[in-house]
């Protein structure tokens, strides 16, 4: 079976390789082509302007609260999709 489908995918594979691709040169606008390249700059200069905290104790309140309004949302998101009723007028129309 492994042999067939190689064969069936090897016709597809050729076809896909002689694509062609789009012109991406022109989706680069001149004005992006000659500007300059970003001055490299130390990541201490970075991270000097990052404040020190970050995490307040009312920011790991509001995430534990997100948190669980999340899994209280994928707990009802598990449940069925149709109720018993539709189920059974679905099964009805299928005979």
């Amino acid at each position: 079976m492994r042999p067939r489908f190689a064969l069936a995918l090897f016709p597809l594979t050729i076809i896909i390789a002689c694509t062609q691709f789009p012109q991406l040169d022109d989706a680069v606008s001149t004005d992006a082509r000659d500007a300059p390249y970003p001055d490299l700059v130390p990541v201490e200069n970075i991270q000097n302007q990052v404040p020190d905290t970050q995490v307040e104790p009312t920011t790991v309140e509001e995430v534990e609260a997100r948190a669980a309004r999340l899994k209280e949302r994928a707990q009802q998101l598990r449940g069925p999709v149709v109720d018993d009723a539709t189920h059974r007028r679905m099964k009805q129309g299928v005979q």
